[in-house]
């Protein structure tokens, strides 16, 4: 059967909320975390969503989903709230399907000012090489 395949989702939220709301920007934080949770149960990562607002049936989430190999997780409810149009929804659907719904939970990190520039010129600098370290 394998290992356990993880879909990690985070929030896609537009640079303008950085001031008021990092973590939901920093979709790297987000999906790091995601990571953590899934190494520590030795389940593989197999695919990282960047989404906001996405319909709990689109495609983009079920695409080579199998039922009771794959778990999708998010930060926090919070996330899932932002990156998905219902989380009732989403959670019925994935009930439906037989693939189980994690949030880890964990406390969101504290940004700084000098974390918030990081950011920042992570996002506002895609194209040009820069990684955000």
């Amino acid at each position: 059967m394998g290992p356990v395949r993880v879909t990690a989702i985070a929030s896609l939220t537009p640079l303008e909320e950085l001031e008021t709301d990092p973590f939901l920007v920093d979709s790297r934080s987000q999906h790091a975390i995601c990571a953590r949770w899934a190494a520590e149960r030795g389940y593989v990562v197999a695919r990282e969503l960047l989404v906001s607002g996405l319909r709990p049936d689109h495609g983009v989430l079920w695409d080579g989903v199998r039922p009771g190999v794959d778990v999708f997780v998010a930060p926090s409810r919070r996330v899932l709230e932002s990156a998905l149009a219902s989380v009732e929804e989403f959670t019925a659907e994935c009930a439906r399907r037989g693939v189980r719904v994690e949030t880890v939970g964990c406390a969101e990190p504290s940004y700084d000012a000098q974390m918030k520039a990081r950011v920042h010129r992570r996002l506002s600098m895609p194209t040009a090489g820069y990684d955000g370290r």
